[in-house]
């Protein structure tokens, strides 16, 4: 089948978190499995830094939202056998980041993505005439009411399918109502059943309205987003859109986090050969400038965004139990000057086990996974999450809260989780991990039977070309 996905960002080119690394390998693992991909996304400054001298396919191409038009440009490239069209408008995508600055949102991110997405459906008529649009988060979530509505009568749609997959409901993109005319919508779309959203416009709803079919990324999640705690105000809709709400849980890149290659990390192990981890240990250690003599403790490592979603007012509660405990703690992630807070003085109240770096490190990132004895994901709500995958894959234990995506991968043979949302149950989940972790041949079985989990993208990849084949009839 012809697909075409529509995304904000995607791995290598332009990156802020997990969707990047979605379609930074979904498409290529459906080509590998012959399917025919093509992905449309902006070319932001990180991606003419990266490819500026991919060709133009379509020039001039002329964008009506509103009483003028928008010109872009079309870039295209040809990498894995995936193609790639670049949506190029410098006033819009020439900016040092993708969304916002230290000061917020960027105050046109409306205007900038609904021009992704008429950028898209045009080149839906001019260069790749897919059997399905398959959308991502609320960026590329005007699509589907602009193909249903907007340009109804355009026999350029007739059969072509939509399906909008949802990376994380928290968010939606809420505008106010005025930006309507902005957006080139029709007005009869500002209505509580397709994007009227208590009083404001909701481009999600508008997806999840006029789509074909919902997905979301992982089966837990696609049940937790159908109720009042998780559903962010849409539960009811989604509720009622049931039958064609699907989870499918997302795949990693073991070519990226492999232990046994990763180009990051000290020394190489696997399976069969665990002795490099113990190396990791030392290197990850040293590179947070901790003692040599935390090498026989566990090695608790936490990678995250510090926002409320992943669980830091938990970790507040017990902050200071979990640093008494035999064991040492490195902290890496950016976010809510609150929880950057918790982690400084945490690290400055116990200099010889506690470390954080505060940054966005990839090169760190993968140091952690190898080098940390347990991996931590407290999350109030995971859509899917990917480092407790990697954890799997690096042999560190996870211990998670059973939600979303951590509560599909991983089990008691596996890792630790606790599902209570509090405090007291992290640390008496934590501290049933420090009880194990003594237990060499234990704790080493936990290990093989973790990094012998597949989740690669082409188990993903399947299930994504059936509910293709599925919405094709």
């Amino acid at each position: 089948m012809r697909i075409l996905m529509v995304a904000s960002e995607a791995a290598p080119y332009a990156k802020t978190g997990g969707l990047a690394d979605v379609i930074g390998a979904l498409p290529a693992a459906l080509a590998a499995q012959g399917e025919t991909v093509a992905v449309a996304m902006p070319y932001y400054r990180a991606v003419e830094q990266q490819l500026a001298a991919i060709p133009r396919v379509a020039e001039s191409v002329e964008i009506w939202m509103g009483a003028f038009p928008r010109v872009v440009h079309i870039r295209q490239l040809v990498e894995r056998g995936v193609t790639w069209y670049f949506v190029e408008s410098p006033d819009l995508y020439d900016r040092g980041e993708l969304y916002n600055t230290s000061a917020g949102d960027y105050p046109d991110n409306h205007i900038r993505f609904a021009v992704l997405s008429h950028a898209a459906l045009a080149v839906v008529r001019r260069l790749f005439r897919p059997d399905v649009i398959h959308c991502h988060d609320w960026q590329a979530a005007l699509v589907a009411p602009l193909a249903r509505r907007a340009f109804a009568t355009d026999p350029t749609f007739f059969g072509v399918k939509l399906l909008f997959t949802i990376h994380n409901l928290g968010y939606q993109g809420i505008f106010p109502p005025a930006i309507l005319a902005d957006l080139g919508l029709p007005p009869d779309l500002f209505r509580p059943d397709v994007m009227e959203f208590l009083g404001n416009l909701n481009l999600m709803k508008g997806a999840i309205a006029c789509s074909d079919a919902i997905s979301t990324v992982s089966p837990t999640y696609a049940r937790e987003i159908q109720t009042p705690e998780l559903g962010f105000g849409l539960d009811g809709l989604l509720r009622l859109r049931s039958r064609v709400l699907h989870g499918i849980l997302n795949g990693v890149d073991y070519g990226e986090w492999s232990p046994e290659t990763d180009r990051y990390i000290a020394v190489s192990y696997s399976a069969a050969d665990l002795s490099g981890k113990r190396a990791c240990k030392r290197d990850l250690l040293a590179e947070f400038g901790l003692p040599h003599e935390d090498l026989e403790r566990p090695l608790l490592g936490l990678v995250s965004r510090f926002v409320p979603q992943k669980g830091f007012d938990l970790v507040g509660e017990v902050a200071e139990r979990i640093a008494a405990e035999d064991l040492a703690l490195v902290a890496l992630g950016t976010g809510a000057p609150e929880y950057e807070r918790l982690f400084r003085e945490l690290a400055s109240g116990h200099p010889d086990k506690v470390a954080v770096r505060l940054a966005y490190d990839n090169a760190l990132a993968h140091k952690i996974e190898a080098g940390a004895d347990i991996f931590l994901m407290p999350s109030r709500y995971e859509p899917c999450g990917l480092n407790q995958i990697y954890s799997l894959r690096y042999g560190t234990v996870p211990v998670v809260r059973a939600t979303g995506g951590l509560d599909d991968t991983i089990d008691t043979e596996t890792g630790f989780k606790f599902r209570e949302y509090s405090g007291s149950a992290l640390l008496e989940t934590l501290r049933a991990a420090l009880a194990a972790y003594p237990d060499k041949k234990r704790w080493s079985e936990m290990m093989q039977k973790g990094m012998a989990r597949d989740h690669s993208w082409s188990a993903s990849a399947r299930e994504y070309r059936a509910l293709y084949r599925q919405l094709g009839g």
